[in-house]
């Protein structure tokens, strides 16, 4: 995907984008069976976690989806794509990225049908693929934010 930024203006904007993203993966990945890497960059409260709960429920996970800064991780079953999980990392609290690898990052990336969200991804970017969708958050406004896609 070219690189690309665009303005959000609302909540509705946000979940729209993870629509049009989650749909366009869904479509390239029908007939493999591989993982997609998000990396969510951007200050306290511009919007990485809102994102995260709209692909969720773009994606049919059901329940709470709230930020794992404490656990660090969190999995979701998909009930409208059975075969995916979506797991959702946040990275704010680590000191070091041998702490996500104690989770079993490695294992998850090797996995197949994962949908993998990480939040700070800056705190384990020398243990990051390059294969992956960087979407940087940027608050314009109280309302209004930035994200730029690459």
């Amino acid at each position: 995907m070219k690189s690309k930024t665009i303005l959000l203006k609302n909540l509705s904007d946000t979940r729209e984008l993870a629509k049009i993203l989650l749909r366009c993966w869904l479509e390239e990945n029908k007939k493999k069976n591989s993982n997609w890497l998000i990396c969510l960059s951007g200050e306290l409260g511009s919007g990485k976690t809102a994102f995260t709960k709209a692909l969720a429920k773009e994606l049919g996970v059901e329940g709470v989806v709230n930020s794992p800064t404490f656990v660090i991780m969190k999995r979701y079953f998909s009930k409208k794509h059975k075969k995916y999980s979506l797991y959702h990392f946040d990275c704010y609290r680590i000191s070091e990225a041998g702490e996500v690898l104690d989770l079993g990052f490695e294992e998850i990336l090797r996995g197949e049908n994962n949908i993998i969200v990480i939040e700070w991804p800056e705190k384990i970017k020398k243990i990051l693929p390059q294969n992956r969708l960087n979407l940087k958050f940027e608050v314009i406004d109280e309302n209004i934010r930035r994200i730029s896609i690459g």
